[in-house]
């Protein structure tokens, strides 16, 4: 018995592959490279590791794509990012 790609033609085994690269772009994918860049360089000044985009997925999981937009404008407009942007996701400050 013959396998499936032994069946497709070759243009078809190349249609049904996965993009290369970073081809994918969202909008919340560009919202979260931006705090991670900014959370970045201030945990370099601290001595701090840094933050992957892994755990960064994780801590804004829950919060909807347009209050990143809001949570951008304030940490944007603070004197500091990091500490700003910690504060906002806090929901015991509110």
């Amino acid at each position: 018995m013959k396998s499936i790609g032994e069946m497709l033609p070759e243009f078809e085994k190349k249609a049904a592959e996965a993009p290369k690269g970073r081809k994918r772009q969202t909008e919340r994918g560009e919202l979260m490279r931006f705090f991670l860049r900014h959370l970045n360089h201030s945990r370099a000044h601290d001595g701090m590791a840094p933050m992957t985009m892994a755990h960064l997925g994780t801590v804004l999981e829950k919060i909807p794509t347009q209050d990143l937009y809001y949570l951008k404008s304030v940490c944007s407009q603070a004197k500091n990012f990091g500490k700003t942007f910690w504060w906002e996701l806090d929901p015991t400050k509110h």
